[in-house]
């Protein structure tokens, strides 16, 4: 899996998809499935689902332009792949853009949440950045909390951040970054509504470590300097939507680039001063 895009619609209505309920108040429901290729499990989802309407969202879609721009960054993360497919739910066949990645454990390895993971293994009081700290993940978790303003990330909950155990090899990580459809543009279903979003504002966002406000958060990288391997350049928004252009309107482009990128100003500003 490289972020690559498939336009050529393929034949994905063998998938069996469950129902998740959205985590984040919104309508409609989130549909997963899984398959083995080639001996490896790959996973499925969908945007936004609704019986009547249909996939009616674009997360799957965000979840490839924040996978570019976590690798411009130099940020270690899920890769996927965004695939143009005709699929099946509930006997309706239905022709849409999903999004698949490929098992990010490895042999032996089994996850647990982090939300869950502190709950057994924290101090008395700590709080859950200092854990983290404490844990050895001081750079990850900065890094997410950076990445999780530039794309106002409303949806970095305690079971959005795993943990990789292998109890007979005695070893423990932390998982990539994944999971980012719910940011952006994602609660815009029209390029009206996009032309009228607030760039910069700060909305209420489920965030694990720190507060509700991905802009608070910031605090924490407050005088650290830069926390990313490397810089965002304008010349970076070629790179980002190159394929998207039959599949995102200008409007939603120019939206979703300028958002980054004048969140990212912010964020170096904060970083550095």
């Amino acid at each position: 899996m490289s972020n690559n895009i498939i336009l050529e619609t393929q034949n994905l209505t063998y998938l069996k998809w469950s129902h998740i309920r959205s985590s984040s108040g919104t309508a409609g429901t989130f549909l997963k499935s899984e398959s083995i290729i080639n001996g490896k499990k790959v996973y499925y989802k969908l945007s936004n689902f609704d019986s009547v309407n249909g996939v009616i969202g674009h997360e799957c879609i965000n979840e490839i332009i924040v996978a570019r721009l976590l690798t411009i960054l130099g940020v270690e993360h899920l890769e996927y792949e965004l695939i143009h497919a005709d699929i099946e739910v509930e006997g309706v066949v239905y022709n849409t853009y999903l999004c698949a990645s490929e098992d990010f454990k490895k042999r032996g390895e089994s996850k647990i949440a982090l939300d869950d993971y502190y709950r057994t293994n924290a101090e008395k009081a700590e709080s859950h950045y200092d854990f983290c700290v404490r844990k050895g993940w001081q750079e990850y978790v900065d890094q997410m909390i950076a990445v999780d303003y530039l794309i106002l990330n409303r949806d970095r909950h305690g079971a959005n951040i795993e943990i990789l155990r292998n109890a007979r090899a005695r070893t423990l990580r932390i998982a990539p970054l994944f999971d980012h459809g719910l940011s952006l543009l994602y609660s815009c279903m029209s390029d009206e509504a996009a032309g009228k979003f607030n760039l910069m504002e700060d909305k209420r966002c489920q965030n694990f470590i720190g507060s509700y406000s991905c802009y608070e958060n910031l605090k924490y990288l407050k005088g650290k300097g830069d926390v990313f391997e490397n810089k965002l350049r304008e010349n970076d928004k070629d790179i980002i939507f190159e394929g998207l252009e039959t599949i995102l309107s200008d409007v939603f482009i120019e939206k979703i680039w300028n958002m980054i990128y004048e969140r990212y100003k912010v964020y170096e500003d904060f970083c550095n001063n």
